[in-house]
């Protein structure tokens, strides 16, 4: 079946409209990612095209490919794991990297942004659901580390991420949604120099009209866009 990647995007910006508009907020607050990993370049500037400008990708080589051949004004998203050894890569290209799930992590990211004479803007990920096959820190770690992390002179947290579990039903995940939301104003609360977080990245194709009603201001949507992805793991879905 061939995929109508613009006629898609409109639905999910409809669908964006229409949680946004049961939440009482604005639209305009919720930035639709498109996730473009395992997709060809072609499809992501049939997305371009029609208007999308944030691009999700997992891995660090398919980010840099792309980032490479897309227009100037495209913004990359490494929503996927980051190794630390795989850092060097995406400074400077990665215009939000959302899986810090460790200061380690961060120092790595500080390190090589020092080298480039660069800030690079990050989210903290936390493992909200507690799901043993997820990265991502424990919600009772997160301050601590996000006040580590605000040391750091060249990375800037700008919020937190989570991903979800994969479920039938979304209202399932509706309490992860308000538990990171109440996160991050706990923390803003807490007045970190450094830290003024107003980013929260949460919700996929499954889920994503949830998570808008909740706050989210970034929704990562691939298969919603670009249709199924060969993956036996279905919590792989964005």
């Amino acid at each position: 079946m061939e995929i109508n990647v613009s006629e898609n995007i409109d639905g999910v910006l409809k669908n964006i409209e229409t949680a946004a508009g049961k939440a009482g907020r604005n639209k305009d607050e919720i930035t639709l990612i498109a996730v473009t990993k395992t997709k060809p370049f072609e499809m992501l500037m049939e997305a371009y095209d029609h208007g999308i400008r944030d691009f999700g990708e997992n891995k660090v080589q398919d980010l840099v490919d792309k980032y490479e051949k897309a227009p100037a004004d495209s913004r990359f998203h490494m929503i996927g794991h980051l190794q630390t050894n795989k850092v060097k890569y995406l400074i400077g290209k990665a215009f939000l990297i959302h899986g810090v799930d460790s200061y380690k992590l961060a120092e790595v990211i500080n390190k090589e942004s020092v080298k480039h004479g660069v800030v690079t803007d990050i989210l903290v990920e936390v493992n909200v659901a507690g799901e043993e096959s997820k990265f991502g820190l424990k919600p009772s770690d997160t301050l601590k580390t996000v006040k580590e992390i605000a040391a750091l002179p060249n990375v800037r947290v700008k919020g937190l991420m989570t991903i979800a579990p994969y479920v039938d039903d979304p209202e399932e995940n509706r309490q992860y949604f308000v538990d990171l939301r109440n996160l991050l104003i706990d923390i803003n609360r807490e007045n970190i120099d450094n830290v003024h977080m107003d980013i929260l990245s949460m919700g996929m194709t499954n889920d994503y009209m949830v998570a808008c009603e909740e706050g989210a201001t970034y929704v990562r949507v691939g298969t919603g866009i670009f249709g199924e992805r060969d993956y036996s793991n279905k919590e792989n879905v964005q």
